[in-house]
This record gives structure tokens, C-alpha cells and sequence, in this order.
């Protein structure tokens, strides 16, 4: 990890946190490839679920460790959450390439929330879309927060990797959880 230590990687670290969202919103815009998979991806919304559960047991064993004078289990604790963020992020552009996304309220999964269908949700549809919203923002701004926390980490320089991970780690803690309430909040109305 020394080589790590004089490298500028602001660059490389903003590319990737353009080129995420970017592909992510793509994806929505797409039409769907008529490609047999072999399996049901309808499973892979609560795979993602598993994978943002966990990713947020990991970031609050990791603010133990750290807490409690425990670094190296607080780095691979961060390291494993990273991993699962990325397998996450590999699944979930997979299933939105492959899939129609659901629409909350959607009944009868004819892509269409009619009148009936809003007023069956009610206002609970208001508290979705807040977590759906704040969610998807946090998700795109965490991105750069985690790459640079980790450099910071991986270079030595513990006082700006407190600093920068005094703000990375409730965002993505925050959207961890949100991830696991927007899919069982929406959880009834996949097909």
C-alpha cells in the first residue's frame, strides 16, 4: 500500500464517480434485452436487500472497532463493506439491465400507478419517495466520499481520513438502511 502513498488519484476517483450514476441512469432509459438468464432475477431485489443489511451491520462494527482502539478489524471490517458495495453495485446494474423497474403502487405490474393505485398506496407513497429520493442523492455522493476515505486510509494519513470519514460514514450507513427500507417498502409490488 506504500505506492499509494504520493499518488494523486483525485482524477481516476472522479471518473468513477461520474461514470456510475451515469451507467445507472442509463440503464433506466435502455430497453430491456430479450436474454434468457438461466435463473429468476426476480430474487436479486432481495439479494440487494442482504447486501445493504450487512453492509450496514459491517459500518457499525467497524465504528465499534474504531471506537474501541480495534484498527485492523475496523479496516477489513471497511474493506469487506466495500466489497459488498461493489457486489451490490455489479447486481444491481444486472437486474436493471435485464428488468423493467417496479413502480410503487403498481397493483396489476402493467407499468402504469393510475388513479386507483395511488389512492390504494395512500400516503405512504410520501414517505417512499422521501427514501427513495434522499437515498438514490446520498448514493451518488458517497461514492467519491468512500474512494476518498479509503485513500486516505490506505495512505497513512489518519488525520485526513478521520476527517473525511467523520462525513462518509453516517452517509453511508444512511444509505445502507434506506436501501433495506425502499425494498420492503416496495417489496409488494414486484411481479
Amino acid at each position: 500500500m506504500s505506492n499509494l502513498k504520493n499518488k494523486n488519484l483525485n482524477l481516476p476517483i472522479a471518473i468513477i464517480s461520474i461514470v456510475i450514476p451515469v451507467v445507472v441512469a442509463v440503464l433506466f432509459v435502455l430497453p430491456k434485452p430479450d436474454i434468457e438468464t438461466g435463473f429468476d432475477v426476480r430474487v436479486m431485489p432481495f439479494f440487494h436487500a442482504l447486501l445493504n443489511s450487512a453492509t450496514a451491520v459491517l459500518l457499525l462494527a467497524s465504528l465499534f472497532f474504531i471506537k474501541n482502539g480495534y484498527a485492523t478489524a475496523h479496516k477489513w471490517a471497511n474493506l469487506t463493506a466495500v466489497i459488498l458495495s461493489v457486489c451490490f453495485l455489479l447486481s444491481y446494474v444486472t437486474y436493471h439491465f435485464l428488468t423493467e423497474s417496479t413502480k410503487f403502487g403498481d397493483m396489476n405490474h402493467d407499468q402504469v400507478v393510475d388513479a386507483m393505485e395511488i389512492a390504494a398506496a395512500g400516503n405512504i407513497r410520501y414517505l417512499y419517495f422521501f427514501f427513495l429520493l434522499t437515498h438514490i442523492v446520498l448514493a451518488v455522493v458517497i461514492v467519491p466520499l468512500v474512494l476518498f476515505t479509503l485513500l486516505r486510509a490506505f495512505q497513512g494519513d489518519n488525520a485526513r481520513h478521520r476527517k473525511i470519514a467523520r462525513f462518509t460514514w453516517p452517509i453511508w450507513f444512511y444509505v445502507a438502511v434506506t436501501g433495506v427500507v425502499v425494498y420492503i417498502m416496495i417489496q409488494p409490488y414486484y411481479a
